[in-house]
């Protein structure tokens, strides 16, 4: 199953090229069967630029989690810090295989989306 997920476009760019590993999140979806991450580049891309396979997900508590994906977070520790500010859980998506599309894709054209997710949505 594919899941969209709304990611910044610098942290879209790391993905893609390897320096990040692992996408973080504060709630994650509930169906166990998602194993593709379509990645939507937020603004001002605006535009759907790649895919990735989902390894592992691990849920921890925010120090935890850090230390176990720090090396390949492609983020600093107090970005990290900030975001879980005053949560007592986070999840981090571990990438496996990425694929960048060879041209972005419209949401509204190739999704009949019209508005980005604010978190993640199930795709058909």
């Amino acid at each position: 199953m594919k899941v969209l997920l709304s990611i910044k476009p610098e942290f879209a760019e790391k993905i893609f090229d390897g320096s990040k590993r692992y996408e973080f999140r504060k709630s994650i979806f509930k169906n166990s069967s998602v194993d593709i991450i379509v990645v939507y580049a937020s603004a001002p891309v605006q535009q759907v630029i790649g895919e990735f396979d989902v390894e592992d997900i691990l849920v921890e508590n925010p120090s935890e989690l850090w230390h176990k994906t720090k090396e390949h977070s492609g983020i600093t520790k107090d970005f990290f810090d900030q975001y879980f500010k005053v949560k007592d859980k986070g999840y981090a998506i571990k990438i496996s295989k990425t694929r960048r599309y060879k041209s972005p894709l419209n949401l509204k054209d190739h999704f009949g989306i019209n508005f980005p997710p604010q978190s993640f949505l199930y795709l058909q």
